[in-house]
């Protein structure tokens, strides 16, 4: 047992401790405080319920979360020897009995107490002056892989890694939606790859993935999606251009409806109500109206220039009539593509990982290709739960990445679209969201307590912390220097599923790690962390 420092005072969630001397402790560090287990007579013994008997045994894991200096001289003092010190006044100013009189103190927090093997949340302070130990991995056996599981890193204390790897319910936290927020460069697509990678080990989940930079399906660092050893028969990938295997990326205009415009296109009440219109009289001709009637054969109440806007819209989206016909560039067509959202709805229905690149899209095209998919898994989904045929199907996801262009407060202004409308209610049809966001203050706090994971990697900026700590499954707002403080491939895993806020390193996913997991198999391989 190395035990680190001592309990000196405090209250529950700020307990203070004097860091042992030859010690350095970091913020974020796990510790352990067991409780002594006093001497009991057999008659006292039966005497005890089963809960006071198994608290003679516990132990309560703590997390650092902040540091600061103790002194047992007084401040004046100190200054006075720094400044003699500082300007030559003595040539050796030491303090006797240095590591007596001058140390670190570090606040903690208990996090959860664990009494034979059984997690808990601690409601009592640790015996006063006890020691505090490093945590060793038998302290979280308590830790298990369940059924469905989704990896998502090792655990950490402060900056070690502990090779003990965290699975969570994946069943639970997908259905309840995941949101992953971090600043710039802190390893967020690197995290949602080793997630994705995961998955496609399984069968319990589908998960629809847009990606704009090509980074998943091809990867980076040598690695990708599709080097997966269930690649073939567990992942489609859609593209304008696809490789041999690969799925052509064509819509019908048919398939478009006004309500998928909604946070896609900028469009004004009366706008969104022409769009609507021209769909009740038209039906599946509605778009080819908009661009080829004549002003004066609009519907009755829809204006010239109303008309001649919704025409500019649909043109940005390469959809444009010369003549009297319609044609269409980049991923509508007026010929092609009528099966080609019922064929990806198919398939993340039989829980397989499908990649739309959406690379050569304009950001409007690749949120309107998602609306489109998204309202129509969600139609055959609620379909499934009134024939009560739900329970069979797995659950799917949808990863958002710049998560605010569709949830953030400004869009979801004029309404609901479909994207806010899965975070309130799509659990109970088994349909989530895997949100990603370098700015979580931007999405609304009623969406944001919707989401009931949350992987947070490095936040330096204090709006984007508070906006996460205060919608946090666990009590985060110690955790505020510990979040700023995390490295690249550092998270805090807070979620309704977890007994207590785990600190993880996650590992670097590139061909290494891909190689690793050839090699072992249905193993994890050895965490490597980043390079």
């Amino acid at each position: 047992m190395r035990v680190v420092g001592q309990i000196v005072s405090g209250q529950y969630g700020e307990v203070l401790i004097r860091q042992k001397s030859d010690e350095e402790l970091e913020l974020g560090e796990l510790l352990v405080v067991d409780s002594k287990q006093p001497t009991v007579s057999g008659s006292q013994s039966a005497a005890l319920g089963p809960q006071e008997t198994q608290d003679l045994g516990r132990k309560t894991i703590m997390q650092v979360v902040n540091l600061q200096y103790g002194s047992q001289i007084q401040s004046g003092s100190l200054q006075l020897m720094s400044g003699m010190q500082l300007e030559g006044y003595g040539a050796d100013l030491g303090f006797m009995e240095e590591k007596l009189r001058n140390y670190v103190l570090a606040e903690v927090k208990e996090v959860v107490t664990v009494s034979n093997g059984r997690a808990r949340t601690p409601k009592a302070l640790p015996p006063f002056f006890s020691e505090i130990r490093q945590i060793e991995k038998n302290d979280l056996d308590f830790l298990t892989q369940p059924q469905d599981s989704l990896y998502v890193g090792d655990v950490r204390s402060g900056s070690k890694k502990l090779g003990i790897p965290v699975f969570l319910r994946g069943k639970d936290v997908f259905s309840h939606h995941i949101l992953i927020p971090a600043t710039t460069g802190r390893g967020k697509s690197n995290l949602v790859r080793v997630m994705l990678w995961d998955v496609l080990d399984k069968d319990y989940c589908g998960l629809l993935v847009m990606d704009p930079h090509n980074e998943y399906y091809e990867g980076m660092d040598g690695a990708g999606l599709r080097d997966h050893p269930r690649a073939a028969d567990k992942m489609a990938y859609y593209s304008l251009k696809p490789p041999p295997g690969g799925r052509t990326l064509i819509v019908n205009i048919k398939d478009l409806k006004p309500w998928f415009f909604k946070g896609v296109l900028d469009l004004s009440a009366a706008q969104e109500d022409a769009f609507t219109y021209f769909h009740k009289v038209y039906k599946d001709e509605w778009i080819e109206k908009i661009l080829t009637l004549p002003p004066e054969d609009y519907p009755k109440g829809i204006h010239e220039s109303t008309g001649g806007v919704l025409v500019r819209k649909l043109n940005l989206l390469g959809i444009s009539a010369l003549d009297g016909i319609v044609s269409c560039s980049g991923l509508f067509s007026t010929t092609a593509g009528e099966t080609t959202l019922d064929g990806i709805v198919s398939e993340l229905e039989k829980g397989k990982t499908v990649i739309v690149d959406t690379s050569s899209f304009s950001g409007e095209i690749e949120i309107l290709i998602s609306s489109m998919i998204s309202s129509k898994l969600l139609d055959r989904y609620k379909h499934y739960k009134d024939a009560g045929e739900l329970r069979a199907k797995p659950i799917v996801s949808i990863v958002l990445e710049e998560a605010p262009r569709v949830l953030g407060k400004e869009v979801l202004k004029s309404g609901p679209n479909i994207f806010s409308t899965i975070a309130r209610e799509g659990r109970k049809f088994k349909v989530g969201l895997l949100a990603i966001t370098q700015l979580p203050s931007l999405i609304p706090r009623e969406v944001l307590a919707n989401i009931n994971t949350k992987i947070i990697l490095g936040l330096e900026m204090e709006p984007e912390r508070s906006a996460i700590i205060e919608s946090a499954s666990q009590d985060l707002s110690k955790d505020g220097r510990n979040i700023a403080s995390l490295d690249k491939g550092e998270a805090l895993v807070t979620s309704n599923f977890t007994k207590f806020a785990i600190p993880v390193s996650i590992p670097l996913f590139d061909a290494n790690y891909v190689q690793r997991f050839k090699e072992i198999g249905d193993s994890k391989p050895d965490l490597s962390g980043f390079s």
